[in-house]
């Protein structure tokens, strides 16, 4: 089985070929190929490579699915006896790839 450790928006993602990852938004329109360079681990059967930081030559080819807001997130501060209530909510913007190559 192949795949690679890559990391974009300073996460890392485990990308498989034929795969589908979920990433923070990046500004790319939909439908749209993108290739991805900082591939920081690769895995090919056997053969594992380890980069330092990254892997030098290795990229990870995708393209962009869609864009979507994930769940609604509440957050709710509340202070007993002191009338202290506040509710605020936020809902993260994620674009997914499909993830067609690793090179």
């Amino acid at each position: 089985m192949k795949y690679a450790i890559l990391e974009s928006g300073g996460k890392q993602y485990k990308a498989v070929e034929g795969g589908v990852i979920d990433v923070d938004r990046l500004p790319v329109k939909a439908g749209e190929q993108l290739k991805l360079n900082s591939v920081l681990l690769l895995v090919d059967g056997d053969n594992v490579t380890v980069g330092a930081p990254v892997v030098s030559g290795a990229s990870v080819s995708a393209r962009v699915v869609e864009h979507f807001k994930g769940p609604k997130t509440v957050n709710f501060h509340y202070k007993p006896k002191k009338r202290i209530r506040q509710k605020t909510g936020h809902r993260q913007s994620y674009t997914r790839l499909a993830i067609e190559a690793i090179e």
